[in-house]
């Protein structure tokens, strides 16, 4: 099957490809299709949005992509490695190495503060005490929270809350980040703020962020929109990456 996107020519640039991608859920006899032959690429470097409405398809392609559910027929294919091969174990290692989430609901622990939160990943790749709580400091800096990292997810509005769990996903240093509605749970001045955060991010450090919303306004902020309807792309929108863009 040929992948979109001229994908062996330009398989540097390109960190994501799904080819061909089906993923169906058997409802009593029916069968649902969630994802209906979906193909795509996403470059390194870049701000992707997955655009639909609620049961278009897109938390499901999240999912597919970061490895989390199987499809039923298709190809996943990140850095050069088809992750719809691997093994459960093969798996875990691959996103424990290679990817960070940032989550709508925050996902805090509420018995630590927010250097212990942002730390956490590291402590499963068995870093020491003393390099995981130095990275989590920087990446709370990044975030300005800097004067916040002692307290507990309580004593913090939601979008510091969010801003912790931007700093904890990026403290491994991954290759990408998947977001899914991470400004679900916040009004909208505070998803502004969090939105230029991830764009900044994006821009200042290279990540290749995939972000998955409802929001069409806030996929202004992406380079690059895939809508999704039905499990199918029906249109690949590329915004303008000027200096316009990034400081509105």
């Amino acid at each position: 099957m040929r992948l979109p996107y001229n994908y062996k020519e330009d398989a540097v640039r390109n960190i994501i490809c799904v080819n061909n991608l089906y993923k169906l859920y058997r409802i009593g006899d029916s069968a649902v299709r969630a994802l209906d032959g979906v193909s795509f690429c996403i470059r390194e470097g870049e701000f992707c949005a997955i655009v639909g409405t609620s049961g278009s398809g897109k938390s499901t392609l999240l999912n597919m992509l970061a490895g989390l559910e199987r499809p039923t027929r298709g190809e996943v294919v990140i850095s050069g490695r088809h992750i719809e091969k691997l093994k459960e174990d093969e798996l875990v290692r691959f996103r424990r190495e290679n990817v960070g989430f940032i989550f709508q609901s925050f996902h805090l622990l509420g018995t630590m503060n927010a250097l212990e939160n942002v730390a956490l990943p590291l402590t499963f790749r068995g870093e020491v005490r003393k390099t995981r709580m130095k990275k989590a400091d920087r990446m709370l800096e990044l975030v300005n929270l800097g004067k916040h990292k002692m307290h507990m997810p309580n004593q913090m509005s939601g979008g510091q809350q969010q801003r912790v769990g931007i700093a904890r996903a990026l403290v491994a240093d991954p290759k990408i980040i998947f977001a899914d509605e991470p400004t679900g749970n916040l009004d909208s001045h505070t998803s502004e703020e969090v939105m230029r955060l991830m764009q900044k991010i994006v821009r200042e450090q290279g990540r290749t962020l995939v972000m998955v919303t409802h929001d069409p306004h806030e996929a202004e902020y992406a380079d690059r929109v895939v809508h999704i309807i039905d499990g199918k792309i029906v249109r690949i929108q590329e915004n303008r990456r000027d200096s316009e863009n990034e400081n509105k």
